[in-house]
C-alpha cells in the first residue's frame, strides 16, 4: 500500500513524497482513512511507529477547506510534554508547507506574549500543553467553542502526569458535536473511562498490544551494583559500536552529575531535565540533533516526543519507576524499521523495578553479564576503604607506608619498623636518657616540687591561707 491509496490530496502528496515517504507504517494505514471520513478515532501503537503523522496528514486536508477567526482555533492537539508539541509543530511544517494553514504552539516555559498575538490572529491547528492551555482559557485569552476536532496524544503519559483533570475539564469546554482522536502506547483503565466518556463510537485501531516493545530492538538487562554503574556504562559506550546514544535516569540530579562525569572521561555529552528552562532544552536538543554531542543524558521529560534518526543506543542507567516509561524510553531507538539496541543496568535496588517491566512487556530481557577491568574506574569513584591510608602519605619502593622525621628543608624518610614497639626486644628500645631532649630539661623539676614544699605548714589553728603585702608595712 502507498499514501497515494489513502485518500490524501495531492498538496498533501507532494508534501510526503518531498520529505522521503512512500510506504505508510500500519498505524497510518488503518488510521489516515478513518480520520478522514470524520470518525473517533482511538490507536494504540508502540512508539516510534508513527502515530504522530497518522493524525497530522488527514488534519491537514480537513483543515485546508474553511477560514479561521481570531481567538477561536479550529483544532486541537494535546501533548504532554514540550518537546512532544515540539515535534507535532515540526510534523505540521514539513507535511502542510503546500497549504495555507497556521499554527500555534501553546507551551510553558517561554513568553506568553507571542502567543497571545499569534490566537488574535487566528489559527488552524493548536498545538499546546494542557497546563498553559487551561492558564490562557482562565485568562480569556482563547475560546475553545469553534474547535470541532481534538486529538489526545500520548493519552497514558497524559495520566502519569496528572493531566486528565484538565483534560476532562478541557473537553468539556468544547462543542459536544466534535471529532476527538485518542493515541497511546498503553491502555490503562483510566484511560479507557476516558474514552467511553469523550469519544463517540470510536473506531479502535491496535498494530501492536498494549505495552510490547519494537522487535527491531535488542534488549539487554545488565547486572551490576550501583557503586560500579558509571564504570559499567562507560565500558559499554566504549565496546558497543555507539554512534548516538541517549541515556535515562530518574532523577535530575542523577543527570547533571552523569552528564558531568562522562565530560570528564572524554565523552561528547549533553543533558536535558525539567529543571532547564525551555530554549536551553531546546539548545541541547538541537546540538543533539546536529552531532554536535552524541551521547544525551536525559529524564523522563525526553522519553517520548523525541524523533531523532539515528539514535543507535538507549541506556537505562536507572530502571525506570513505571514500567510503561521502558517503552517509550527504548523507543528513541530503532524507529522508523530501524534496529537497535538497548540496555538497563540493573543493581539490587532495580530488582522489583525491573520485575514489573518484565512482567509488563510479557517476557524475560535477556542478560548480559559483563567483566569490566578495574582500569575504567576513574577519578569519580571512590577507593575503598580497605587500605586505611591517606591519599598524601607517602610509600617507600616496597608500597610500605613511611614516617617523617622532623627536620627542615629536605625531610628524611624512613620505613616503619615491620614490627610493633610492643613485640620487640627490650634490648632493641632505647634507654630514656638516649633520648633527645632541649639542653634546658630537667627532668627532676617535678619530682622536686612535689618533695620540698614552696612554705612550711602553719600550726593548727592559725591562719594558713595568703598575707597581704601591706600587712607589713608599717603606719608610721
Amino acid at each position: 500500500m502507498k499514501f497515494a491509496d489513502l485518500g490524501l490530496s495531492d498538496e498533501l502528496l507532494k508534501s510526503v513524497t518531498d520529505a522521503g515517504y512512500d510506504t505508510p507504517t500500519p498505524i497510518q494505514a488503518q488510521a489516515i482513512p478513518a480520520v478522514l471520513m470524520m470518525k473517533d478515532l482511538i490507536g494504540i501503537a508502540q512508539t516510534g511507529t508513527g502515530k504522530t503523522a497518522g493524525f497530522v496528514l488527514p488534519m491537514i486536508d480537513i483543515l485546508a477547506h474553511g477560514r479561521r477567526r481570531a481567538l477561536m482555533p479550529r483544532s486541537l492537539i494535546l501533548e504532554p510534554t514540550r518537546e512532544l508539541a515540539a515535534q507535532v509543530a515540526e510534523n505540521f511544517e514539513k507535511y502542510g508547507k503546500n497549504h495555507d494553514l497556521k499554527m500555534a504552539l501553546l507551551i510553558g516555559g517561554v513568553q506568553m506574549g507571542d502567543q497571545v498575538k499569534a490566537l488574535q490572529e487566528g489559527v488552524d491547528v493548536l498545538i499546546a500543553t494542557p497546563g498553559r492551555l487551561m492558564d490562557l482559557f482562565e485568562r480569556g485569552k482563547i475560546l475553545l467553542t469553534g474547535c470541532d476536532l481534538l486529538v489526545i496524544d500520548e493519552a497514558d503519559r497524559m495520566l502519569d502526569m496528572g493531566f486528565i483533570p484538565d483534560i476532562e475539564t478541557i473537553c468539556s469546554k468544547l462543542p459536544a458535536q466534535r471529532q476527538t482522536l485518542l493515541f497511546s502506547a498503553t491502555m490503562p483503565p483510566p484511560i479507557k473511562k476516558l474514552a467511553d466518556k469523550f469519544l463517540s463510537n470510536p473506531k479502535y485501531i491496535e498494530v501492536a498490544r498494549p505495552a510490547s516493545t519494537n522487535t527491531n530492538i535488542a534488549q539487554f538487562k545488565v547486572p551490576t551494583t550501583s557503586r560500579a554503574k558509571r564504570e559499567v556504562l562507560r565500558h559499554l559506550l566504549r565496546t558497543d559500536n555507539v554512534t548516538t546514544a541517549i541515556i535515562f535516569a530518574n532523577r535530575k540530579t542523577t543527570v547533571r552529575e552523569l552528564a558531568k562525569s562522562l565530560k570528564r572521561h572524554g565523552f561528547s555529552a549533553g543533558e536535558i531535565h525539567g529543571d532547564m528552562d525551555q530554549p536551553s532544552r531546546n539548545a541541547e536538543l538541537q546540538r543533539f540533533k546536529d552531532g554536535e554531542i552524541n551521547i544525551l543524558c536525559a529524564s523522563d521529560v525526553a522519553a517520548r516526543g523525541l524523533d531523532v534518526k539515528g539514535v543507535s543506543h538507549v541506556f537505562n542507567f536507572d530502571t525506570p519507576w513505571h514500567p510503561d516509561d521502558y517503552v517509550h524510553r527504548i523507543g528513541r531507538t530503532g524507529r522508523g524499521g530501524a534496529t537497535g539496541r538497548a540496555f538497563t543496568l540493573v543493581s539490587s535496588e532495580d530488582a522489583e523495578a525491573i520485575a514489573n517491566v518484565e512482567k509488563l512487556t510479557g517476557g524475560k530481557i535477556p542478560e548480559l553479564k559483563l567483566e569490566v577491568d578495574k582500569a575504567e574506574a576513574g577519578d569519580d569513584e571512590r577507593p575503598a576503604r580497605t587500605a586505611r591510608r591517606r591519599r598524601d602519605e607517602p610509600q617507600d619502593e616496597r608500597g610500605e607506608r613511611t614516617e617523617r622525621r622532623s627536620g627542615r628543608k629536605g625531610r628524611e624518610e624512613r620505613p616503619r619498623e615491620e614490627r610493633p614497639r610492643e613485640e620487640r626486644p627490650r634490648e632493641e628500645r632505647r634507654p630514656r636518657a638516649e633520648r633527645s631532649v632541649r639542653p634546658d630539661y630537667n627532668p627532676d623539676y617535678r619530682e622536686d616540687r612535689r618533695q620540698q614544699p614552696s612554705e612550711p605548714p602553719s600550726k593548727p589553728g592559725e591562719w594558713n591561707g595568703p598575707i597581704p603585702e601591706f600587712l607589713g608595712v608599717s603606719a608610721l
